[in-house]
This record gives structure tokens, C-alpha cells and sequence, in this order.
């Protein structure tokens, strides 16, 4: 059970950090938090991998107000993702035909869909983005949807100031990323982490 585990979580990540290399060559916009790593990518001239892992750290920063703790699967996130970013882009070339644009946009948000079951169905921690929205979700005691749209409006719109790339990509991620998520995580989820995301979530829901 553990190597099935362990082979998921690297596999999601790995697909995850290719899946933002995919959105980026299709050229139509990216979702919220990568619009905000472009955007700085741009200005300080560090591949976006990098940018996403640096971004990590510092959001796991913010956990420790929120007395988050990180677990093995959220500091393998902090690194792998923005790893194999620059490793997809490495091997991605640009696309500029719109009709390779929009099969390379789908595929990306499918991608970007099985990656974030795989990796969350492990159960070995959230992303430091997913925890910071969760974690200030219930230090307020707003919910998890305003304390999303919060942050993601947030760094949208300093993403875009800084350059991102904010277009139709950005609209089909925000409305198509949670159902499918929704229909693939009950395949993804092994059972032992089914159980201690159960247990973990039982004293948040009294």
C-alpha cells in the first residue's frame, strides 16, 4: 500500500509540473497561482520552475501563523512540480496554430486534473497553496470557496499587473478543474489515505 502510495504522489507531481509546462506552450492563459509564477518568472528573470518553488517556501511560511504542518507529500510538491515545469518546457517546443494550441490547452487542464487526484488520493499532505487556503478557511472561520477565491483573486490579479498570461485558458481551468477532479479523486484515493483524511478532517468538521 505504501508503494502505491509513494509511486502516485511522485507520479501527480511529475504530471502536475508537466501539465503547467503544457499550459504554458498552448499560449491561452493559465490558472490563478501560475499566472502570479509567470508574471514574476518575467520580471526577475528565473525560469518559472524556480519561481514556483521559491513561491512554495515562502507560502509554507505563512502556515506557521496558521499552524499548519507541512507533510511529506507538501514539501515534495514545494520542489518536484516547479522541477518538471522546467523539465516540460525543456522538451515542449512552442505552439502557435491555434487549432495545436487548443488540443494542447485541453490536455493540459485533463492533465493537470489527473495529477492533482493522484497526488491528493496519496494522502501525504496538501500543496502549500491548497493548505494555505484550508488553513486560513479555518482560522477565520470563512469557508474554503470565499477562502479560494480570496487568494486566487489575489494573485490573479498580481500575476496579470506582473505579466501573466490571463486568457480563455484561465476561464476553462477555473470553471473545468473542480468537476474533474471531483469524478477522477474516488479512483485515486487508496484506502489507507482515505482513512487518515478522514480522520484528519473529523475535528474540523465539528
Amino acid at each position: 500500500m505504501m508503494i502505491r502510495r509513494l509511486i502516485q504522489l511522485f507520479t501527480g507531481l511529475a504530471m502536475y509540473g508537466i501539465s503547467l509546462a503544457m499550459f504554458i506552450r498552448a499560449g491561452l492563459g493559465l490558472d490563478p497561482w501560475d499566472v502570479f509564477h509567470q508574471g514574476l518568472a518575467n520580471r526577475s528573470g528565473l525560469s518559472i520552475g524556480l519561481v514556483v518553488i521559491i513561491v512554495s517556501f515562502l507560502v509554507l511560511l505563512l502556515w506557521i501563523p496558521l499552524r499548519q504542518m507541512p507533510g511529506f507529500g507538501t514539501l515534495c510538491n514545494a520542489i518536484l512540480v516547479g522541477v518538471f515545469a522546467d523539465v516540460g518546457l525543456a522538451l515542449l517546443p512552442p505552439v502557435s496554430h491555434l487549432a495545436l494550441q487548443i488540443v494542447l490547452l485541453a490536455g493540459a487542464v485533463l492533465v493537470n486534473a489527473v495529477a492533482s487526484a493522484c497526488y491528493i488520493g496519496a494522502g501525504f499532505g496538501p500543496g502549500a497553496r491548497d493548505g494555505l487556503m484550508t488553513g486560513l478557511a479555518r482560522r477565520t472561520g470563512w469557508s474554503v470557496r470565499l477562502s479560494r477565491t480570496l487568494i486566487e483573486v489575489t494573485v490573479l490579479a498580481a500575476g496579470w499587473l506582473l505579466g501573466g498570461s490571463v486568457g480563455v485558458g484561465t476561464v476553462v481551468y477555473a470553471v473545468a478543474i473542480g468537476p474533474l477532479v471531483h469524478i477522477l479523486l474516488p479512483r485515486f484515493m487508496v484506502q489507507a489515505a482515505a482513512q487518515k483524511t478522514t480522520n484528519e478532517s473529523a475535528p474540523a468538521t465539528c
